[in-house]
């Protein structure tokens, strides 16, 4: 294996490689590296590289299979992390202002030990919106992260900079976090897989709040396989984080491969239609009957009080988010994001009544949720509105009518993370080239089913296939002066 070769190999693929000595550790890192050296500055997807630590656990991983030992499941895997996770050695910037994010850290985040332990390899730290409120990546601080596909376009948020790595080669798989779609969104802006897992699935132990009764961490991948593997070696309980209540099962990989290989049989699945139509455009509508007609979907379901859910999630997350920040605010209020400051200082100042009507409406609505699930095994519906929109776009036209970007990218997203269920992001084509999402919903717990129906997805041929090579470099456009 030589020369760029080793991104075409899916995560799960690299390991297997590393274990058996096909390639050593240290070549894939060596290699992602200098991939990342020549594309990111047309990207902005990283906010700092890890380069000697990730050579030295390449060193060990190496080390290990010289000497004979069982090699671990993500043995020589680059990936790298939004950079509100901890990392030893780096500041935690949550995408802020670098003068204001504090000393570095002397421990890593608990997922961030735990790929570690697997034997992953951490290239860096990667680009987000501001303290992770926003859908686009478009920093003041830090810049613009560019949609591999076209450096017209953003990548999406909060989770920019992780979907974008993934899908440019520049990292097997990263981590991120979804507060309202923030991986859900960049996983169809980017044309990569990613998976929110239910609320408390997964560990945020060292990872930077932004909204503690709604944030949720997990994985972006090029495919289903590697979203599995990852899972399965970052599941577990954590003292860290309270909120965490998911211990190490089964192995989801093992169903996934299954499924990839002979299907899945009696799968009910019903289309979510009426708020989730209203608030998509063709491309959006398009991907969602395509994949329910795949599954034969035996309904569609018009659900009440979908945008009442969505209200009530921003009156938590602003809310939660503005005490959170309260006195950085009051503070420091001219180095904060001015993207999102004064939506965050207006979050601050909602009435106490407001916060709890919204979270008795958040059960309210989970109950409902959870009794179609006595039906159904799997709901579809699209990701976000439309494709990648242009950076510094401001408004969508959408069936439903005319809205400001930023805040609007997430219109079907976050009625879904509202109640903690456990999503997959499935890229689909569209004609025009670019990717977009489509969200695989199931029942608490059962990322399993998810995750197996986007497998089947991707062995049926049907999900985005980007190009092979980024875009040509464009250094000298007026985006490069962000950087």
């Amino acid at each position: 294996m030589s020369g760029p070769s080793w991104e075409k190999l899916a995560a799960w693929q690299i390991a297997d490689a590393v274990s058996c000595g096909e390639v050593s550790a240290h070549e894939v890192v060596t290699q992602v590296l200098q991939t990342v050296r020549s594309r990111d500055a047309n990207i902005n997807a990283y906010t700092d590289l890890t380069e000697r630590r990730a050579l030295e656990e390449a060193a060990a991983i190496d080390a290990r299979r010289m000497r004979g030992e069982p090699m671990p499941a993500l043995a020589g895997v680059p990936y790298a992390v939004k950079n509100l996770f901890d990392v030893e050695g780096l500041p935690t910037l949550a995408g802020g202002h670098r003068g204001r994010a504090g000393p570095a850290k002397s421990n890593d985040a608990t997922l961030v030990t735990r790929a570690a332990d697997a034997g992953a390899c951490l290239i860096g730290t990667l680009n987000m919106d501001a303290y992770a409120y926003g859908f686009t990546t478009e920093n003041s601080f830090h810049g613009v992260t560019r949609n591999p596909h076209d450096p017209l376009r953003v990548a999406g948020g909060s989770s920019g900079g992780s979907g974008a790595a993934v899908a440019a080669d520049m990292c097997a798989f990263s981590l991120g976090s979804d507060t309202n779609g923030s991986i859900r969104v960049p996983s169809s802006f980017c044309g990569v897989f990613g998976l929110k897992p239910t609320f408390g699935g997964l560990s945020r132990g060292g990872s930077r709040p932004f909204v503690h009764n709604i944030d949720h961490v997990g994985p972006f991948a090029r495919g289903t396989r590697d979203l599995a593997r990852v899972f399965d070696v970052l599941v577990g309980l954590d003292p860290r984080d309270h909120a965490c209540s998911r211990a190490a099962g089964p192995s989801v990989e093992t169903g996934v491969m299954r499924a990839a290989q002979e299907g899945i049989s009696g799968l009910r699945v019903a289309r979510l239609n009426g708020y989730f139509d209203r608030w998509a455009g063709p491309d959006a509508r398009t991907a969602s009957r395509s994949v329910a007609m795949m599954f034969s979907a035996q309904e569609e379901l018009d659900l009440p009080d979908v945008a009442a859910a969505r209200g009530a999630g921003f009156v938590i997350t602003a809310s939660e988010s503005g005490e959170l920040y309260r006195g950085e605010l009051q503070a420091h209020y001219e180095d904060m994001e001015p993207l999102n400051r004064d939506r965050m200082l207006a979050g601050s100042l909602l009435p106490a009544t407001w916060y709890v009507q919204a979270q008795r409406f958040r059960q309210q609505f989970l109950r409902q949720m959870l009794a179609l699930f006595e039906r159904f095994d799997l709901l579809v519906a699209p990701a976000t509105p439309c494709v990648a929109t242009e950076i510094g776009q401001q408004w969508l036209d959408l069936p439903g009518g005319r809205v400001p970007t930023r805040p609007s990218i997430g219109l079907l997203t976050q009625p879904i993370s509202f109640i903690g269920l456990p999503v997959v992001a499935v890229p689909l084509p569209t004609a025009n080239g670019m990717p977009i999402g489509v969200q695989l919903i199931a029942a608490p717990g059962r990322e399993d089913i998810a995750l197996a129906a986007a497998a089947v997805l991707e062995a049926g041929g049907h999900t985005f296939v980007p190009r092979v090579s980024p875009p040509e470099p464009y250094r000298g456009s007026a985006l490069y002066e962000n950087r």
